[in-house]
């Protein structure tokens, strides 16, 4: 059975941000800020490595629930993330209902890609029953994602949480125990040469 040696599309689910906030003493809002580094570093490992495409899960419909103080963290940090990485000529793409008042208004230039660099999708408001109901209009809404290859997921979590149901139908599941604010590229080494073992059936 073929190995691979590099994924084209890998999805991240940077999670565990409140509970490393609480596990120091911050309220649970504080632990957002303190996820935006990982995210860029992770992004230019990515880039240099030379991957073609990553996912990123901001924040989903259901995080919107959350209290008052955590929904204004996350959908800043979002922003500061996408703006940052813009600047560092990404391809970025946000992925996300649009239409809701807690779409960040500072992202919506970005619901198309824009940039020629390593396509980076964020997603920003995400659900994916509202990703599947583009289909009544002929297609997903995230149809412009391709498929993935591997998930990485921080946090301990063992679930998907919805993310891009479609693209992730194949796709290898790495979980790393450890919270994203403490993350390190060794994590992601680690990913990387455990998905290399992995054999590529796609089901034949």
């Amino acid at each position: 059975m073929a190995k691979r040696s590099l994924p084209r599309h890998v999805g991240f689910i940077p999670d565990g941000n409140r509970r490393w906030a609480a596990s120091r003493g911050l309220s649970k809002e504080q632990g957002y800020d303190f996820g935006i580094d990982p995210g860029l570093v992770l992004f230019e490992i990515c880039r240099s490595l030379g991957i073609p495409e990553i996912s990123i899960y901001g924040f989903t419909q259901d995080n919107t629930k959350r209290p008052v103080p955590q929904r204004e963290a996350f959908r800043s940090a979002c922003v500061s993330y996408a703006m940052e990485v813009a600047r560092r000529d990404a391809a970025l793409m946000i992925v996300g209902d649009e239409t809701s008042d807690l779409f960040p208004p500072e992202l919506r230039d970005f619901r198309t890609r824009r940039g020629n660099g390593m396509k980076v999708n964020l997603l920003v408001n995400y659900d994916w029953e509202w990703d599947l109901a583009g289909l009544r209009e002929g297609s997903i809404r995230s149809h412009a994602v391709s498929r993935l290859d591997m998930i990485v997921r921080w946090g301990g979590g063992r679930r998907l949480s919805g993310f891009l149901p479609v693209q992730s139908v194949y796709a290898d599941f790495y979980v790393v125990d450890e919270y994203w604010p403490d993350f390190k590229p060794e994590h992601f080494d680690q990913a990387l040469r455990w998905f290399r073992e992995q054999d590529q059936t796609l089901g034949g």
